[in-house]
């Protein structure tokens, strides 16, 4: 499938570390003729890390899309009748979004945006990066799974030893995870031995 044209939000919420793995594959899709919406939770609005400034994540998204990045909920919430997405990603993921989203709490603009996409029946990727998706967050990430239009970058564990219940998407495959959820497929296998 050539993504060329294709219409695709992308949604950060507040996994730090992962925001510059995630920006190359913005780039990657801008390259493919993408046009690439981004939105924001709070969080990564309003939050400084030694990984940059949330003034800093949000310039850069602004850079490389040369959109507006969306940071209310007015805002996302015409993605649904009015300006609809072809696919909205969630990535990163983090465990309090993913508990959010999978027990249907809409309470910042990139769940508002994946909402609105899943309104009209279009998919939803989503990138996980959470530290306890096989620990207390595990029925959330099962619910999601087994729900209509949701499809998973395909992920692993990444430290199995120190972080037992940890599990992060291989960011790697965005672009082939886009393409199989707009077929209505997961990309396939899901669990995949994790590298950095």
């Amino acid at each position: 499938m050539n993504l060329k044209g294709k219409r695709i939000g992308i949604g950060l919420t507040g996994s730090h570390h992962t925001f510059s793995k995630v920006f190359t594959q913005v780039e990657n899709l801008i390259k493919k003729g993408v046009e690439v919406v981004p939105i924001v939770s709070y969080t990564v609005q309003n939050t400084d890390t030694k990984f940059g400034t949330a003034k800093e994540h949000l310039e850069k998204l602004e850079s490389l899309t040369g959109h507006e990045v969306i940071t209310t909920m007015p805002g996302s919430e015409p993605l649904g009748p009015k300006n609809p997405l072809d696919c909205m990603v969630i990535a990163p993921l983090t465990g309090n979004s993913m508990a959010k989203f999978a027990n249907g709490i809409t309470d910042n603009p990139v769940l508002m945006a994946a909402k609105s996409t899943i309104r009209n029946q279009n998919p939803v990727v989503l990138g996980v990066t959470t530290n306890d998706a096989l620990g207390l967050n595990g029925a959330n990430l099962m619910r999601l799974m087994n729900s209509k239009h949701i499809y998973f970058i395909p992920f692993g564990q990444d430290n199995p030893i120190k972080k037992p219940n940890s599990l992060v998407a291989d960011l790697r495959l965005l672009e082939d995870t886009i393409k199989s959820a707009l077929e209505k497929s997961q990309l396939q296998p899901i669990i995949i031995p994790f590298t950095d």
